[in-house]
């Protein structure tokens, strides 16, 4: 990391729902492809990561100043807001300014879904039977979401495995639940995630965890609903089974 910027705060860390806020300017590039990169001391935007897309939206500020928000990334802690100035609106804006930041809020609450959906799968395993399966990778966009897992399952049990989950799903869905979050001792944190963390988490951090209802918790950077009944409905369209590898696809209802 650039050692003159210092780590983005994330606010959606702590408020998922929050679709509006402040933020000083930091810096304000221009590419040679003619788009903008600007960083904030603070963001409400959740960045491209962990599965899960990144907010768009728009960001404003005094004389005229409007910036349309493209994609968003994260590097080094550092947020970068990529996207466009609005045409006929002001072209730069100065460090130090204060800007508005305002999210879609459309498509926040479709990736909040699908991701939320996502986790709620991995709690249905436990129900159904497929405790042996170990998370893996989680793709949670809008055009073909999947969650995987390290393990199989047998051939004949794909079928009846695949309603079994559905049908888990849509009654814990009609059942609704609390989703919290929270920033944690590394032992508490174990102790909410069923008495482990991944071992991609440093012993003595502090891991931001997301609980799904009466579900033990997870470590998750992204955003997810407020309660499970948000989700509306789910869809397994396919489990397949390969190499070691289970992947269960899914939709959600609109």
């Amino acid at each position: 990391m650039d050692s003159s910027l210092a780590a983005t705060k994330l606010e959606y860390y702590d408020d998922m729902w929050k679709l509006q806020s402040e933020a000083a300017v930091i810096s304000f590039s221009k590419g040679d492809d003619g788009k903008h990169a600007l960083i904030l001391d603070s963001t409400i935007f959740h960045p491209q990561g962990g599965g899960q897309p990144a907010d768009t939206g728009f960001i404003t500020g005094d004389s005229n100043f409007k910036f349309i928000v493209r994609d968003v990334r994260s590097k080094d802690g550092v947020v970068y807001h990529y996207g466009l100035t609005e045409e006929n609106s002001a072209s730069e804006i100065e460090r130090g300014r204060n800007v508005l930041l305002h999210v879609d809020a459309d498509r926040r609450k479709l990736n909040s879904r699908l991701h939320s959906a996502g986790h709620l799968i991995d709690g249905c395993l436990l129900n159904v039977g497929l405790d042996h399966l170990q998370a893996g990778k989680g793709y949670h966009f809008p055009d073909g979401p999947f969650v995987e897992y390290k393990g199989t399952i047998s051939p004949s049990e794909l079928q009846s495995k695949q309603k079994e989950i559905e049908i888990e799903a849509n009654a814990l869905i009609s059942r609704g639940g609390i989703v919290s979050v929270a920033v944690l001792p590394y032992e508490e944190a174990s102790n909410l995630c069923g008495g482990s963390l991944p071992d991609y988490i440093s012993k003595g951090s502090t891991p931001r965890i997301v609980k799904l209802g009466d579900f033990p918790g997870c470590p998750c950077g992204g955003t997810h609903v407020s309660d499970i009944s948000e989700i509306k409905s789910i869809k397994v369209s396919q489990i397949r089974t390969k190499k070691g590898i289970t992947k269960v696809s899914y939709t959600v209802g609109a």
